[in-house]
């Protein structure tokens, strides 16, 4: 298992106080934190090997490509990728999907194709098909959640026919922790012919992940949410989907020659990575990987496991408490969103915030469709990693009842 309380001192600023209490951070849905040996991979790149990449003939710019190079390299190994050049390097998990949307979804899309989303879906998995739906003539088709909170997939069989060309999906809710039934949903889409896509984004970072047994088109994630630095994704595609698809910025690095008129593209993944990439934040990712590498996967979905049924356990405590998601923790995340009586969200917020030092997200979290099916304007979210212990979740657990004494709920 492992030691979250020996992880915690790889971590800066969690050493900080919040209002005069030590600072509890429970918003690593949102952003996770990151260990001094991402940061300091980071400082060292720029203090000893910053130079572009792929381009020039000296020794720095020699070490920056290899540096570079090899953080897709470890990317690749993490998700279990069969080769580096299935993964291209986005500027997060948005980036990605639009990549997929535009430069897949744009060209082959028409009018009376199907796009299958969950109701469950983070913006990010929402509106870039609306935006292709629109152009294209395709139509947007959704399958609801159950009182489980889980996806119901009992009108899948009706949606699955030769009219469904893509099937994109949350890997792991960002709101209700819920786990996705993406082998499902993938087995759907192939047995029509569609493409299926996987959102990653909370998935990858605490579940382990193997892309070729997943058996998805594409997989989406974020280096900010697996300890590394924002401003850098990716976008993992087989092979073959990578070199159907057109780029969708040009510039260069993503060529191989350039007429006055016409272009020829550098094979994937470098065609979708037009101009100066992040360095320095692949890097970091690398770094990131590296660290996660060293803790391995299953332990980290074991930690997860663990602190959110503490977690679940102890917010049972507190009266007038209503969560947002699945109490089974095989079928979830350590993202637990809840509401308090009739407390806002905000308000919520603030309290744990000026009374425990407990960071927790507020708001619909980018998941208005989700919250209006739950027919709330908000809620907050509490969010844990590899380095929450259990006297977080007590943090926690005193400012609700600390909130229910301000609002006068005895």
């Amino acid at each position: 298992m492992i030691d979250a309380a020996a992880i915690r001192k790889d971590f800066p600023i969690l050493e900080r106080e919040v209002n005069g209490k030590p600072l509890v951070y429970l918003d690593s849905a949102a952003t996770t934190q990151k260990p001094n040996q991402v940061i300091d991979a980071i400082s060292e790149y720029y203090r000893t090997i910053n130079a572009n990449v792929h381009r020039g003939a000296y020794l720095l710019a020699d070490e920056a490509t290899t540096a570079y190079e090899s953080a897709r390299a470890k990317v690749a190994r993490f998700v279990n990728a069969a080769a580096p050049s299935e993964v291209v390097f986005t500027r997060g998990t948005t980036g990605a999907l639009n990549l997929v949307a535009y430069g897949w979804g744009l060209d082959r899309l028409e009018p009376g194709n199907r796009i299958l989303l969950t109701k469950m879906e983070h913006h990010s998995n929402i509106v870039p098909w609306q935006l292709v739906a629109k152009r294209t003539g395709a139509e947007l088709v959704y399958l609801d959640i159950d009182e489980a909170y889980n996806v119901d997939l009992s009108a899948l069989d009706d949606l699955v026919d030769d009219r469904l060309a893509i099937v994109s999906v949350s890997g792991m809710s960002n709101v209700t922790g819920t786990i996705g039934p993406v082998r499902e949903l993938v087995d759907a889409a192939h047995s029509v012919g569609a493409i299926a896509v996987v959102d990653g984004a909370q998935a990858v970072p605490h579940l382990p992940t193997d892309v070729q047994a997943m058996g998805a088109d594409f997989v989406a994630f974020s280096s900010h949410k697996m300890l590394g630095p924002t401003g850098i994704g990716v976008l993992w595609g087989k092979r073959e989907r990578l070199e159907e698809m057109e780029p969708l910025e040009g510039g260069g690095e993503m060529i191989t020659d350039v007429g006055l008129y016409d272009s020829k593209w550098a094979p994937s993944p470098h065609k979708f990575e037009a101009g100066t990439p992040p360095i320095a934040e692949a890097v970091g990712f690398g770094a990131a990987v590296d660290y996660l590498s060293a803790l391995g996967m299953e332990d980290v979905r074991r930690h997860e496991i663990e602190i959110a049924s503490y977690a679940l356990e102890r917010l049972g405590d507190v009266p007038d408490l209503r969560i947002f998601g699945p109490t089974d923790v095989a079928k979830r995340g350590g993202a637990i969103s809840f509401e308090l009586a009739d407390i806002h969200a905000h308000d919520l917020a603030t309290i744990l915030d000026e009374e425990q030092g407990v960071a927790v997200r507020a708001g619909h979290h980018c998941a208005k469709p989700l919250m209006r099916h739950f027919d709330v304007p908000a809620t907050a979210r509490a969010s844990f990693y590899v380095y929450n212990v259990p006297s977080d979740v007590d943090a926690l657990v005193a400012g609700l009842l600390k909130a229910r004494d301000v609002f006068g709920l005895t």
